[in-house]
């Protein structure tokens, strides 16, 4: 089965297309500054021809036709015809409470993904949007809906309520979802896969570490525990945002003069490591750098990154009565040695002990870099959430196959 993978942002889509045979990548790319000045379209096929152009795309549907025409192109494209895509999958911010695993989309699915345009305002208007846009330029294909926030709906009411007055959840539906889902349930079965133990077996800690950080507990396959909450502000330190705070600091922000806009653009996009080190870079390897250089405000910065870490590596370690491995992935948990063994060295009372030669050799591949002797072991395994996005897609498509559903059981699920 040929499936097309789409992510669709607020100004961009990025698109890849799979043959589900050999998991093989037959091309990918994505559409840049749709709406804005001088549009950009890269595309890459599975031999490596490259192209990048400018293209003239207004919105979703312009640049998904886009896509469909280089897919299509009879020198630079990998099908003959659009109806050689077999099915869809979408990358869907939030499901609420409602999506608890992938969706063939209908239109009950397009209205519970509206439902929550107000829990995801920059993430489910777009993908809503390509959505639309695929039902307009692929007739007929079936879409697939993958939740970022599914994975986590196995944790109990003790871990996603917050201790706020109860009909604040049971009214407007505010409690801790969980984000990174795709990424987190992907590394967590390959890890299980890597390790040679059957995922339902296995006591978990996984730590996307990029621009944007999460963790997460997994006992025997299940979520129990993750630090993104209501939306993905909170937890870990990250990029630009702030991770766990004081909420009285917002109440004193107001008092301040500041407005809900202003101090949501503070704490989302001016914080994190952006906004301790002062140096005007959010990338971890400039943070490095610059600490490296005798920047003390970089070096605090980069010590509560890791401390936050340790923080919630200590709290789930406890959670979950022990772990059999740590697992690392995201652009810094993948690539950054230097992050790796500052958390681990600050772990080693857990039982946790760093291969220096292994932890320099895996960087964006699998591998264990604890000792032999350690208690739990410490993973790198690099994420891949467009393919977990095509395995659920199939997923949903040969159970649909096989098992066709009525429209009460589909109100059901």
């Amino acid at each position: 089965m040929k499936i097309l993978v789409v992510n669709a942002g607020s100004s961009s889509l990025k698109f890849t297309f799979f043959t589900m045979k050999e998991e093989k990548v037959l091309a990918k790319g994505i559409v840049e500054r749709i709406g804005l000045t001088e549009p950009v379209m890269k595309y890459c096929r599975h031999d490596n021809l490259a192209i990048e152009k400018k293209v003239n795309v207004a919105n979703c549907v312009e640049a998904l036709k886009i896509v469909c025409e280089k897919l299509t192109d009879p020198e630079l494209g990998v099908i003959k015809s659009p109806s050689e895509v077999e099915a869809i999958g979408h990358r869907v911010v939030h499901g609420g409470e409602q999506m608890t695993k992938p969706i063939l989309i209908d239109e009950r699915v397009k209205n519970i993904i509206k439902d929550c345009f107000s829990l995801a305002p920059l993430h489910n208007p777009p993908n809503y949007a390509g959505i639309e846009a695929c039902e307009k330029i692929f007739k007929g294909v079936h879409n697939v809906a993958v939740f970022d926030t599914a994975f986590h709906q196995s944790m109990s009411p003790e871990s996603y309520l917050y201790a706020i007055p109860y009909e604040l959840y049971t009214k407007y539906g505010i409690r801790r979802y969980g984000f990174h889902g795709t990424s987190h349930s992907y590394v967590a079965r390959t890890t299980a896969k890597f390790l040679d133990v059957p995922f339902n077996k296995l006591k978990l800690i996984t730590f996307h570490l990029g621009n944007g950080c999460s963790v997460t507990a997994i006992n025997n396959g299940t979520v129990v525990d993750t630090s993104m909450g209501m939306t993905p502000l909170e937890g870990l330190v990250m990029g630009t945002r702030c991770g766990d705070i004081d909420p009285a600091i917002v109440i004193r922000l107001v008092e301040l003069g500041m407005t809900a806009k202003e101090i949501d653009t503070l704490l989302n996009k001016k914080s994190g490591l952006l906004g301790v080190s002062g140096i005007g870079s959010s990338d971890m390897r400039d943070i490095i750098s610059a600490s490296d250089e005798g920047d003390k405000q970089a070096l605090r910065a980069l010590r509560m990154f890791i401390g936050r870490i340790v923080k919630y590596a200590g709290a789930y370690f406890a959670e979950l009565n022990g772990a059999d491995a740590i697992v690392f992935t995201g652009g810094i948990g993948e690539h950054s040695s230097y992050v790796r063994k500052l958390i681990l060295e600050k772990l080693s009372c857990l039982g946790i002990y760093i291969d220096e030669n292994a932890n320099e050799k895996y960087k964006g591949t699998p591998g264990i870099i604890s000792t032999a002797e350690s208690k739990c072991k410490a993973v790198v395994m690099p994420t891949n959430e467009e393919l977990m996005i095509a395995r659920e897609t199939l997923s949903v498509m040969l159970h649909e196959i096989h098992n066709p559903i009525t429209e009460k059981e589909q109100k059901n699920q």
